[in-house]
């Protein structure tokens, strides 16, 4: 077991983990943020994502000792009020059914917004090609971040 200091949505956690732990189990398991999901447990699906220094990672195959200094963002970080223009879209466009792959599917889509704010449908669609939604809401989805890169 060793202490670990990480950055996560701005503030400064200490945990204490076995080194080869993924970052999933540390956010729920040790710190009780829940909005991070597990899906397959192997990087397949997209569930488990959250942004390390703006990039969308899986954490569940992300050990804690690679975290290292990296600024970690979950989707209880990217807006405190819940009003980021992907959660707004979201929601204007009635994308959930089962939610259980949402907070993913967001996080990856705004990583993806940050490099690329006014993207084509099919960049979209190559885009989050690796987030899996058992509803299949894959066009909602689109339209959502379609919608929500108008208003970045």
């Amino acid at each position: 077991m060793q202490n670990y200091t990480l950055s996560i949505n701005g503030k400064s956690q200490d945990v204490t983990a076995s080194e080869d732990m993924p970052l999933l189990w540390v956010l729920r398991d040790l710190l009780d943020m829940k909005g991070t999901k597990f899906g397959c447990g192997q990087a397949l699906c997209g569930a488990c994502t959250v942004h390390l220094d703006g990039e969308a990672v899986r954490s569940c195959s992300l050990p804690i000792s690679q975290v290292g200094s990296g600024k970690i963002t979950t989707i209880e970080g990217l807006s405190e009020t819940g009003d980021h223009p992907l959660q707004k879209a979201w929601v204007d466009h009635v994308v959930p059914q089962c939610g259980y792959c949402q907070s993913g599917q967001i996080m990856n889509a705004a990583a993806f917004l940050a490099k690329n704010p006014s993207p084509s449908e099919s960049q979209i669609e190559s885009a989050m090609e690796g987030n899996l939604c058992r509803c299949g809401t894959y066009n909602r989805i689109k339209d959502a971040i379609l919608t929500a890169s108008k208003s970045l």
